[in-house]
């Protein structure tokens, strides 16, 4: 993957910096020289087949890392820089990276936990290196993926996660072509970001644009797409609704992309207005991603449609025995998809129930109209908010760590703007006492900002199982109810 990713000519432009201020060009010898110097800096440290965190923002230094780790054939491990510590944590143990690339800033979030290399201190000297000797089946990165039981589970891909992500970055973008170069707001830490823009963009030998916002705002969206010449963007829903609030129009795209949730008529409709162009929709899961998508420049984009299955990719909707149905049913995609993760990493149970036969069962429930698919739900407990997917069960077990609660139940609640928001139910310990707000403050010091319960609710009981779990779907039931 990391020679797919380094084969353009070396005057080409790789990464188009905006980190530092001012605009910085990385050549594609630029970021050779890069891998490199990492490479170099991992050799003798770390074998084929050795898990190495990667705690970096958008940046010509990020894709560096994971290209250097893929060189060497060990297995990059992406992670978020507004992770908190205990979800680096549970991912950093269980992945069982001992040395992570970083900088300063994502040192000091580490702390003890691993051992940090700084990226930017590693040198350029030295003869190049030559690629490991990897093929499609070896495992190359491990992505984590929030789910509704227990710890995030780590989807474990190989070297084929690329190629397999190529035919469907390209369609969604109108046929990916010289002149264009490609922005996401969404961090690379994410199978969105580092496979939906960044090694697609790489490998194809067209521009990517690396900037860090601390804050998304319309007006530094427009900035970036102004400075960094952007061409063709991947917005996430909730940016796009943020910019429609704030009727931000964006000339001078030839295509915008969007992925994680449906958009509907209305946004599709605005999208027309505000870019000039009609806004393709695509599907996909960290498991098995750019399965389907829409292409204005090919066949009609049909609102509350998702589009239709991407090349190299067979994705049916199947009944509970697992057979093809023309009603709704499960979304699932067959074995054999490029971008197929390899297994859960230390997980065969987890993996086992993932698959229905030869089928990838995504969770998600959809409905053909001709070969179009229309998505109907998500058939878990997943919530879906600003973009990002986040699994109760790790806000549950951090809440539980407070002193003064005895049980909690953490659902999605409806909201306009970010589709759902965190909403915790909770049960004190007798004679206890806490505020939504510490209780706020505990999630955000410990898990990630994005992830902590905008509402917290103190009920005397939670409703439960004779076997003692928490039945979501009454609170979820509850909280949707109190969306006037």
């Amino acid at each position: 993957m990391a020679r797919q990713c380094l084969s353009q000519p070396p005057e080409r432009t790789a990464v188009v910096d905006l980190t530092q201020g001012d605009l910085r060009v990385v050549t594609f010898g630029d970021l050779g020289l890069m891998v490199d110097g990492i490479a170099r800096a991992l050799m003798g440290r770390v074998q084929p087949g050795d898990r190495v965190g990667v705690l970096l923002s958008q940046s010509p230094w990020c894709a560096a890392a994971h290209l250097a780790i893929w060189k060497i054939g060990a297995i990059s491990v992406p992670l978020f820089k507004l992770f908190k510590h205990d979800a680096l944590v549970s991912r950093v143990r269980d992945a069982g990276a001992r040395i992570v690339l970083t900088d300063a800033e994502g040192s000091a979030l580490l702390g003890n936990l691993a051992q940090p290399l700084l990226v930017g201190e590693v040198g350029y000297k030295g003869a190049p290196l030559p690629f490991a000797d990897t093929g499609p089946e070896d495992p190359a990165v491990l992505i984590y993926t929030s789910g509704t039981t227990g710890s995030p589970k780590g989807a474990l891909h190989g070297h084929r996660v690329l190629s397999g992500h190529l035919p469907g970055v390209s369609i969604s973008h109108n046929h990916l072509r010289r002149g264009d170069c490609l922005w996401t707001p969404a961090d690379w830490a994410w199978i969105g970001g580092l496979f939906d823009v960044l090694m697609p963009g790489l490998a194809l030998g067209i521009p990517v644009v690396a900037t860090r916002l601390d804050k998304f705002t319309p007006e530094t969206c427009v900035e970036v797409i102004t400075r960094g010449g952007v061409r063709n963007v991947f917005f996430p829903p909730t940016a796009l609704r943020m910019l429609k609030t704030m009727d931000q129009a964006i000339p001078g795209l030839r295509s915008v992309a969007s992925g994680g949730e449906p958009l509907g008529a209305e946004m599709l409709a605005w999208g027309q207005q505000a870019f000039g162009l009609t806004i393709n929709e695509f599907y996909g899961q960290t498991e098995c991603n750019m399965v389907v998508s829409s292409c204005s420049e090919s066949f009609r984009v049909r609102p509350g449609c998702i589009g239709k299955p991407v090349p190299g990719h067979e994705v049916a909707v199947i009944d509970e025995d697992g057979n093809p149905t023309k009603e709704e049913g499960d979304v699932a995609v067959r074995r054999g998809s490029a971008s197929m993760m390899l297994e859960y990493w230390n997980r065969p149970e987890a993996t086992a129930e993932k698959f229905l036969g030869d089928w990838l069962i995504t969770g998600d429930r959809g409905v053909w109209e001709g070969d179009y698919l229309r998505f109907v739900g998500r058939d878990d407990d997943v919530i879906t908010s600003s973009g990002y997917r986040i699994g109760p069960a790790e806000i549950e077990d951090c809440l539980l760590t407070h002193p003064a609660v005895a049980t909690v139940g953490v659902v999605g609640k409806p909201d306009p703007l970010r589709t759902e928001i965190v909403k915790a139910y909770v049960v004190l310990k007798p004679g206890a006492e806490a505020s939504a707000a510490e209780l706020q403050d505990w999630v955000k010091n410990r898990l990630a900002q994005y992830s902590y319960p905008r509402e917290v609710a103190f009920l005397e009981e939670l409703p439960m199982t004779v076997t003692g779990k928490v039945i979501r779907k009454e609170l979820k039931a509850r909280a949707a109810g109190e969306v006037t």
